[in-house]
C-alpha cells in the first residue's frame, strides 16, 4: 500500500511527523510526502527535520505568496502531476489549509481515496478561509479521522449518514505529538532561563489570525489587555512578523515581554513552565490543554468548543476589559485536566489501523 501525504505548514509536518513514524512499523505500507510550500518558513531547514524526527518531503513545490485563488489552483495543478507519477493508494491531508483543499481535490479528480486528519471540526464562521476549506475537504473525503466526539457529531448533524464515507472518531493526533514532543525536550529549561523566567509566573500569549492582526480596533483591545495584564503577572509574547509589522506600522506599545517566534521545542518549554495562555490560535488552545494549562481565546468563537463546555478555556474576544476578566477568571479556574477528550496519544495507530482495514 502506498500512501501520499499532503502538508504545507510546521504544524502540519509535526501531525504527520507522528504518522510516518506509526507508518513506519508497518511494513507493508509506504509514504511519500509531498511539501506545498505554503507556509514559507525560513525555520524549516534541514536543523528542523533532524531535530523534530520529522522525515524529509519528497517533494518541494514552493508554492506560496499568492492570493486563494491562485495558490489553490497551482497546488492542484502540481499535486496532481505528483499523484500521476506515485498513484498512491490514500492520500492523506490535515487540517483546513489551501494545501488540505488542493490535496483533497487533485486526489478526488483522479478517483484516489482521501483520508482527511482533523476532520468535523466548525467555527461557524464563514468569513474565515479555514472553515471553507474544512467544509470542502470532508464532503469529498473517502475516511474523515475526527478529533473529537464533537467533530463527529458535526458530521452526523450535517448528514453524513448518507454518504459514502467513512467517520470515524480517532483521536487527536496532536496529543500524540504533545507527548512525543515532552520527552524529547524533558526539563530543559533553555528558553526559560534565557528569559529570566525561572521560578516565575508568566503568561504565554500568541496573537496571529487575520480578524485580529488586520482589525485595528481589535488588536488595539488586545494589546490594552496585554499591557494591563502585565502590571499583574509576567507575559511572554512570541510575535509573529505579521502581527509584528503591523504593530510596529500603527506605533502600538506593548509593555509585555515581546520574542521572536520560537520553534516547536522551545514552545514546548514555554507552555510546560506557563501559568496560563493566551491565544488565538486553534492548535494551542488544544496544546494547553494537553500541558494542563487554562487557557484564554481571543476570538469569538472556538472550534475546540468541548474545551469551552469543560471550564479548560474560555471566550474572550478583542474587548480589553473581557480579556483582563477572563484572565482573572481563568487564573483561579481549576478544572479536571485528566479528563480524556483526545484519545490520550493513540490518534496515530488508530489511523494506521483504519489505512490497512480499508486498503
Amino acid at each position: 500500500m502506498k500512501v501520499v501525504t499532503i502538508v504545507g505548514a510546521r504544524p502540519q509536518f509535526i501531525k504527520a511527523a507522528v504518522i510516518s513514524r506509526e507508518i513506519a512499523k508497518h511494513q507493508g505500507i509506504s509514504e511519500v510526502i509531498v511539501h506545498t510550500g505554503q507556509h514559507f518558513d525560513e525555520n524549516m531547514s534541514d536543523i528542523f527535520f533532524e531535530e523534530m524526527q520529522i522525515p524529509t518531503p519528497h517533494y518541494h513545490l514552493d508554492i506560496n505568496s499568492m492570493s486563494h485563488g491562485a495558490m489553490t489552483g497551482r497546488m492542484l495543478e502540481k499535486i496532481e502531476e505528483v499523484l500521476l507519477l506515485e498513484r498512491p493508494d490514500f492520500v492523506i491531508v490535515y487540517g483546513d489549509t489551501n494545501s488540505t483543499l488542493a490535496g483533497a481535490l487533485a486526489a478526488k479528480k483522479l478517483h484516489i481515496r482521501v483520508v482527511h486528519i482533523e476532520a468535523g471540526l466548525r467555527s461557524f464562521n464563514m468569513s474565515m478561509p479555514e472553515e471553507i476549506n474544512r467544509i470542502l475537504t470532508d464532503r469529498i473525503s473517502d475516511i474523515l479521522c475526527c478529533p473529537t466526539e464533537q467533530a463527529a457529531k458535526n458530521l452526523s448533524d450535517e448528514g453524513y449518514s448518507n454518504f459514502s464515507s467513512k467517520v470515524v472518531m480517532t483521536g487527536d493526533v496532536m496529543q500524540d505529538a504533545a507527548i512525543f514532543y515532552r520527552e524529547r525536550a524533558g526539563s530543559d529549561k533553555s528558553i526559560v532561563s534565557r528569559l529570566g523566567l525561572e521560578g516565575k509566573e508568566f503568561a504565554l500569549c500568541t496573537v496571529h489570525r487575520a480578524e485580529n492582526a488586520d482589525n485595528l480596533d481589535r488588536l488595539r483591545g488586545i494589546i490594552g489587555a496585554l499591557n494591563e495584564i502585565s502590571g499583574e503577572m509576567e507575559i511572554v509574547f512570541p510575535v509573529h512578523p505579521r502581527t509584528r509589522k503591523i504593530i510596529e506600522k500603527n506605533k502600538l506599545a506593548l509593555s509585555c515581554k515581546t520574542i521572536d517566534p520560537v520553534g516547536y521545542l522551545d514552545m514546548v518549554n514555554l507552555l510546560t513552565h506557563a501559568k496560563i495562555v493566551l491565544t488565538d490560535s486553534g492548535g494551542l488552545q488544544k496544546e494547553a490543554f494537553f500541558f494542563a494549562k487554562p487557557c484564554v481565546t481571543l476570538r469569538d468563537e472556538t472550534e475546540w468548543v468541548e474545551l469551552i463546555e469543560g471550564g479548560f478555556n474560555t471566550l474572550a474576544g478583542a474587548n480589553q476589559g473581557n480579556i483582563v476578566s477572563s484572565f482573572k477568571k481563568m487564573c483561579l479556574a481549576k478544572p479536571d485536566f485528566t479528563e480524556d477528550l483526545y484519545g490520550a496519544g493513540t490518534a496515530a495507530k488508530r489511523i494506521v489501523v483504519l489505512l490497512e482495514q480499508y486498503a
